[in-house]
């Protein structure tokens, strides 16, 4: 029984690390003969990989498409984090809900020390 879980869990995890192995490829090499020039922090293939490792590769693969979109000349740019939890309108069948296509996900400002 505890082998089976774990066999379940390995084929369960297997898109996820081919797709981080890709995402890696790619920070090895193309993006190593292209420059890191990411308007972003952090840079947009180290965010898909995270929101894909979190969310999966349906889901995660969306929030990191829309965030390649925003990193355009016109579009946004700063520290952009991962989001911890979904949207709540969200749904497999309308995948563009994933991402945020405006703005930036920046961590809240810091208190100011009394």
């Amino acid at each position: 029984m505890a082998s089976d879980r774990a066999l379940s869990r390995l084929f369960a995890q297997a898109p996820r690390r081919g797709v981080h192995w890709l995402i890696r490829g790619y920070q090895l090499s193309f993006s190593m003969l292209i420059g890191r020039q990411c308007r972003h922090w952090p840079s947009c293939s180290t965010y898909t990989d995270e929101a894909v490792q979190r969310f999966g590769v349906w889901r995660g693969g969306w929030i990191g498409f829309a965030r390649i979109c925003r990193c355009t000349p016109l579009g946004t740019s700063g520290i952009d984090l991962v989001c911890e939890e979904l949207p709540p309108d969200c749904a497999w069948y309308r995948p563009w809900s994933y991402g945020r296509w405006r703005g930036v996900n920046a961590p809240p400002p810091l208190e100011p020390e009394t």
